[in-house]
C-alpha cells in the first residue's frame, strides 16, 4: 500500500495526468520502482541476494499475469567472464515472458535491465533511475499487453549483467527463442525517471528513419518533451551501443532506445527512489506505451 506521503504525491503531482484515460496503474509502476531499488534488494548486482529476491519479484508478476514463456518458470541461464573482476559468473538469468500476436507472429522486444552495481562495503547503490526504473515499465508494459492482445507477438525481457558488459543482452540474443529475423523491432528502456528539464530522448531513428514519423505522431504535445538524438556516429554522446539495445543494432534489427541524459547520481549511492520525479516517470511510460501501440498497428506486417 502506499503511504501518505506517496498518495499525496500521486494527487498532487500526477492529476494532470488522470486526465487522460489511465492505460497504466500508476501506483502499482511507483510501488514496483519503490521495491527494486529498496535497500532490501542490496544495489541488485548479479547473483547477490538482492538479485535473486528482484529475479523472483519479476517471476512472480509474469505468473499472476498470465504471460507465456519459452523458457522453465521464465528465466533464461546464462554463465559469462568478467574480466575486470576476473571471476565467472553462472547461472545468472534473464526473465523472460511471451505475448502471442493477434495477426503475426513478427516481434516486437520490449526490454529493461534489472542488475545494478551492488554495494562498497555498507554502501548501498540503489539504482532507482539505472534501472529500477526501466524494469517497473516493462512491468507496466507487460500488464497491458496481457490485457489488450497485441497485433504482434510480444516479448517482455528483463535483462542481467548489463552493468557488466551487456551480458544479458548477448545471451539473449545468441539463444534467441526465435529464428532472430523473426524481431521486428527492439524497445529498450535505461533510466527514463527523471530530468530536471522534462525532456526523454528516442535513440535510434538516425540508424532506422522509418520509425520516427510514428514516434513524432504520438509525441507531438506530450509531457514530458521527447527529443531525438544521441545516435550519429562519430559524434559526442552518441548512444548507440550504449546499452542492451546495441545486441539488437548488431544483428541489424531496428531499435528505440529511451532514456535521459546523465544525471548527478548516475552510479552513485544517491540515486535512490526518493529522487526519482514521479509525474515524469508516469508520463513517461505511459507515452512510451502510446508509442509502442502506435508501431504495434503500424509496423509492417508483411
Amino acid at each position: 500500500m502506499l503511504n501518505l506521503l506517496k498518495f499525496l504525491m500521486l494527487f498532487f503531482l500526477i492529476a494532470p495526468l488522470g486526465l487522460r484515460a489511465q492505460k497504466i496503474d500508476q501506483s502499482k509502476l511507483l510501488n514496483d520502482i519503490e521495491y527494486l531499488s529498496s535497500d532490501e534488494l542490496g544495489g541488485r548486482k548479479p547473483l547477490s541476494e538482492g538479485s535473486l529476491k528482484a529475479r523472483k519479484y519479476i517471476q512472480e508478476r509474469f505468473r499472476e499475469l498470465g504471460l507465456k514463456s519459452q523458457y522453465p518458470d521464465f528465466i533464461q541461464y546464462f554463465d559469462f567472464q568478467n574480466n575486470r573482476e576476473g571471476k565467472l559468473y553462472e547461472n545468472a538469468a534473464n526473465i523472460v515472458g511471451f505475448v502471442g500476436g493477434k495477426e503475426t507472429e513478427k516481434l516486437i522486444v520490449i526490454m529493461a535491465h534489472y542488475d545494478h552495481i551492488g554495494k562498497n562495503g555498507e554502501q548501498i547503490f540503489n539504482g532507482a533511475d539505472d534501472n529500477a526504473s526501466g524494469t517497473g515499465a516493462v512491468l507496466a508494459l507487460a500488464e497491458y499487453f496481457s490485457k489488450n492482445r497485441p497485433n504482434h507477438s510480444m516479448l517482455f525481457v528483463a535483462l542481467d549483467a548489463e552493468e557488466m558488459g551487456h551480458q544479458g543482452a548477448k545471451a539473449l540474443v545468441d539463444d534467441f527463442p526465435f529464428p532472430i529475423e523473426q524481431t521486428v523491432l527492439n524497445i529498450n528502456m535505461d533510466m527514463i525517471s527523471r530530468n530536471v528539464d522534462g525532456e526523454i530522448y528516442a535513440v535510434g531513428t538516425y540508424h532506422y528513419p522509418q520509425l520516427k514519423p510514428i514516434i513524432e505522431n504520438v509525441a507531438e504535445g506530450r509531457f514530458p518533451k521527447l527529443l531525438f538524438g544521441h545516435d550519429v556516429p562519430g559524434q559526442k554522446a552518441d548512444w548507440t551501443n550504449a546499452s542492451d539495445h546495441s545486441q539488437f543494432h548488431k544483428n541489424r534489427i531496428p531499435f528505440i532506445y529511451f532514456g535521459v541524459e546523465d544525471h548527478e547520481d548516475y552510479h552513485k549511492v544517491t540515486d535512490t527512489f526518493e529522487r526519482i520525479q514521479p509525474e515524469f516517470y508516469i508520463g513517461t511510460v505511459e507515452l512510451i506505451l502510446d508509442i509502442i501501440i502506435a508501431f504495434d498497428r503500424n509496423l509492417n506486417k508483411e
